[in-house]
């Protein structure tokens, strides 16, 4: 699953240090309808419910958090036409397919995989096989829906449940988290879980956003949605962090700012279409004010400030 806070593609922003985790009970950790008290503000709320995600105990046995899950609403609107949840294209998933030069057969485990594109595509072109894990109910659907179109049923399989913490009984070639990294608490947490996953020598792919230019002050940083310049890093600064973290960075695909308007746009169509057919949702306020705000938002500040790629790594 790749959402974003507030344009940034990640429904998968980092929010928390990746040095720590907020504690909480498991009913925090397993609901998505409990925030924390914040702002009143749609960022603030979509803020505190990843927070909330991002503090699963690895040790929690997947089947004790398999509880009615979901992501917050506004994006269930937004994206339910999107096949890809964050600003790649297909032409970039078939750029970054090449360049790991998978062999038939290849395990792949992709932890937030959305509508499954990923795993459903290369399948197809590479003969690979894999799980993909995902809170979404509805994105899981078309995930499996498009291994059926493609014709992968029997090689890519999809399951609906919390991506944080999940470690399968069985190791993979591929462990992958393209733009969820909240799932274990940043970016380092993330790559621990996906190495927890791993056979020895494997390749760990990791999406996450970071600044094209650093902000230069907070106010410019609220206003490209996220709560501070420290939630993310510049390019230079995020692959030095992997170095740091003892690991050899060996490809990469950047997005593209066409790429990011095909991810942002698409939802500003999506979101005009559902008012249309449900003027009297309750719900109908908040993707109204999404839609006057996104746009601008869009091209302003995010297109300019945020850049967002795909980082295949090596454990040394």
């Amino acid at each position: 699953m790749d959402i974003s806070a507030v344009t940034v593609a990640t429904h998968r922003i980092q929010l928390l240090p990746d040095e720590g985790k907020i504690p909480c009970d498991e009913e925090a950790q397993t609901s998505s309808t409990q925030f924390r008290a914040v702002g009143e503000t749609f960022a603030g709320k979509l803020f505190a419910l990843l927070a909330e995600k991002a503090t699963t105990a690895e040790g929690i046995a997947l089947s004790k958090r398999n509880k009615p899950m979901d992501i917050p609403r506004i994006f269930t609107i937004s994206e339910s036409e999107h096949r890809i949840h964050n600003p790649f294209t297909a032409e970039k998933y078939a750029t970054l397919g090449h360049a790991l030069r998978m062999k038939p057969g290849t395990r792949i485990l992709d932890l937030g995989s959305g509508s499954g594109e990923m795993l459903c595509t290369w399948a197809r072109d590479y003969g690979v096989t894999g799980t993909g894990i995902d809170i979404s109910p509805l994105f899981t659907t078309q995930a499996k829906q498009r291994a059926e179109e493609l014709g992968v049923s029997k090689y890519v399989h999809f399951i609906h449940n919390d991506a944080a913490g999940y470690i399968d009984e069985e190791k993979y070639d591929v462990a992958a988290c393209i733009g969820a990294t909240w799932i274990a608490g940043g970016v380092a947490g993330t790559i621990d879980l996906l190495a927890k996953n791993l056979k020895p020598g494997g390749i760990i792919l990791i999406g996450e956003p970071y600044w094209r230019q650093i902000p230069a002050t907070e106010e410019i940083a609220h206003a490209c949605g996220v709560s501070s310049i420290a939630d993310f890093r510049h390019l230079s600064e995020l692959v030095a962090f992997f170095d740091q973290l003892g690991y050899d960075v060996v490809e990469m695909v950047l997005a593209d700012p066409q790429g990011w308007d095909r991810y942002e746009a698409a939802k500003w169509m999506t979101m005009r279409r559902w008012l249309e057919e449900n003027p009297d949702d309750e719900f109908a306020q908040e993707v109204r004010t999404e839609l006057t705000v996104a746009p601008k938002r869009h091209v302003t500040w995010t297109r300019e400030y945020f850049g967002w790629g795909v980082f295949a790594l090596i454990a040394r």
